[in-house]
């Protein structure tokens, strides 16, 4: 029963991880798109809301639960499948926390040019370079993590 109760734990706050972050970069995405600063701001403040209402909360439950269901079902931590998820897991964090980091950033450049009357600031667009290019190897990792999650390959 508490293998199965964890596994519903550990799938849901997966599905939470990936949508919420597939969610939000598309969002982000669309709205620079429109180069319209008052859509601009409304998608990064609430996407800098969404990561720590979902994705946080997902990134601290995932390696528990995920380590509670090795130890309830037997797996040597060990197995390389394993260790694979566990640094797929680290790559996903090192790009995530940085990706977190340039939305609070971006968004606070926007409200300042909303506020100041002036044109989006060449930072900003530095910002969302890096912000977009941190994304792809993030998503993969997790795109890769859900295989080995499934697979179990030896």
């Amino acid at each position: 029963m508490w293998y199965l109760i964890l596994k519903v734990i550990h799938i849901i706050s997966s599905t939470i991880l990936f949508g919420t972050g597939l969610g939000s970069a598309f969002y982000l995405w669309r709205a620079h798109q429109t180069n319209n600063l008052s859509v601009m701001s409304f998608a990064t403040r609430n996407v800098v809301i969404a990561d720590w209402a979902f994705t946080t909360p997902a990134v601290i439950i995932q390696p528990l639960t995920g380590i509670l269901l090795v130890y309830v079902v037997g797996y040597p931590v060990s197995s390389m499948w394993l260790v694979l998820t566990y640094l797929l897991f680290f790559l996903t964090g090192l790009c995530w926390l940085p990706v977190v980091w340039l939305q609070i950033k971006m968004r606070d450049l926007l409200q300042q040019a909303i506020e100041a009357k002036t044109p989006i600031p060449a930072k900003y667009y530095d910002y969302y370079r890096i912000w977009f290019m941190l994304g792809w190897p993030a998503f993969l990792a997790v795109i890769i993590i859900f295989f080995l999650m499934v697979l179990k390959p030896t």
